[in-house]
């Protein structure tokens, strides 16, 4: 089963995971993409109990879900994708402290405060297994710098790409690369 995990304040109906579903349904694939809480012990409460409750996961994640995957993937000996990942979300989402909309509905919205920033040190991965990661980089995201992704993960399988942005442009060009690094 492929498991995407989606990125901060994003949800599991985001345009990636909506790309993702439609590929691994017509492959007649298992995928799954639930909407996670912005709590991270309680996103990776939810993505343990999948992984424990499902056979042969592979991981896909995107920005804070790549944090996620990384961290994942390090525990459960498992192959992940990693989508213009967060390498150090303690930092970059200190940034938008305070209150915070949803991507998924722009009505709703959630506190996020210094509390949940310093929950993330507890799924930092030290030692990453750089065998069992495919990271898909664009230089043009607007919110991650990507040489932090590309240092930290140095010997990974690495898709490095001119320009796109944090939502990573023309995914869908890599489904196949994908699938045959997740097989």
């Amino acid at each position: 089963m492929v498991l995407y995990i989606h990125g901060f304040a994003s949800s599991g109906e985001g345009l990636k995971a909506n790309l993702f579903r439609k590929y691994y349904h017509d492959k007649k694939i298992p995928f799954l993409a639930p909407s996670l809480s912005f709590i991270p012990a309680l996103a990776l409460s939810t993505l343990e109990e999948i992984i424990q409750n499902c056979k042969n996961v592979k991981l896909i994640g995107s920005s804070l879900g790549g944090y996620y995957a990384l961290y994942l993937a390090h525990k459960y000996d498992t192959k992940a994708v990693l989508i213009n990942p967060s390498i150090d979300p303690q930092k970059t989402l200190r940034r938008v402290l305070g209150r915070n909309a949803s991507f998924y509905d722009k009505q709703s919205g959630f506190f996020w405060d210094e509390s949940h920033v310093q929950s993330l040190k507890r799924f930092k991965v030290e030692q990453p297994p750089l065998e069992r990661i495919l990271l898909l980089l664009q230089k043009g995201d607007e919110t991650l710098d990507y040489r932090e992704a590309l240092t930290f993960l140095n010997g990974a399988q690495t898709i490095l790409e001119e320009g796109g942005s944090h939502t990573f442009e023309g995914i869908e060009c890599h489904f196949k690369r994908i699938e045959e690094f997740l097989s």
